[in-house]
């Protein structure tokens, strides 16, 4: 028998609790499908009501508008792996081997998650990559935020920024590397597949390279922060 799995969801991003229905389900599943093949600029309601055979107006009841529905997507997700980082991380005592294994979580590709049966992780999280910053860069970001639209991702890095002071309990900046570490991690998979040169990684496209990449950054930082920044000076 198959345990699903549940993740509570802002009731704020939806009009319709999308996970209580049949046809919200679908509108979930294939909207990452559809936002994943033809990006979010050329996704519509129009476009996504043709595919699951329903209408336009039937979307609108579920979500306000599409921007509210990528926020969806993107909180669902963070709020997915902060569970799959606390279970990577539980019974592991030494903090640099519990911050390797985040990090190489957040830099590889996802699999997919039998327990959730209407959302393809894997594909997801190639939305993520490609989309999920255009959840927060807009005017109105200012206003998403007060209705706490952003948790899930900022739960996530507050839970990343408490590992990274395990490691070092003097760095004074964990909530900031957290962030950098989950950006920077989808930046570099990004730049590797599109824009090579911008990458040391491209003429390999090896996802341990940027694992590899990361660690040495972070642990570079951590470890020595006292000696990072007397070059700079």
């Amino acid at each position: 028998m198959n345990v699903q799995l549940q993740i509570k969801m802002n009731e704020k991003l939806f009009l319709k609790n999308p996970e209580q229905s049949e046809l919200g389900r679908k509108i979930i599943t294939h909207s990452i499908e559809l936002i994943r093949q033809n990006g979010f600029e050329n996704f519509t309601f129009k476009k996504l009501a043709n595919m699951i055979g329903s209408t336009e107006a039937s979307v609108y009841r579920y979500f306000e508008n599409k921007h509210k529905l990528l926020i969806y997507l993107t909180a669902w997700y963070w709020s997915w792996l902060t569970f799959q980082v606390s279970f990577l991380s539980q019974n592991i005592d030494d903090p640099a081997v519990k911050l390797k294994k985040v990090i190489k979580l957040l830099a590889s590709t996802v699999e997919d998650d039998i327990r959730t049966e209407h959302i393809d992780e894997n594909m997801l999280h190639q939305v993520i990559i490609t989309e999920g910053s255009k959840t927060y860069l807009t005017r109105n970001v200012s206003e998403d935020n007060q209705q706490q639209l952003f948790k899930p991702y900022k739960d996530l890095c507050a839970l990343i920024g408490t590992m990274i002071l395990e490691c070092n309990p003097d760095y004074k900046y964990p909530k900031s590397l957290a962030s950098t570490i989950i950006e920077m991690a989808h930046f570099q998979n990004f730049f590797m597949n599109n824009l090579p040169s911008l990458t040391d990684f491209g003429g390999h496209k090896d996802e341990s390279e940027i694992i590899a990449f990361l660690e040495d950054l972070v642990f570079s930082i951590i470890r020595h922060p006292d000696l990072n920044q007397s070059k700079l000076k």
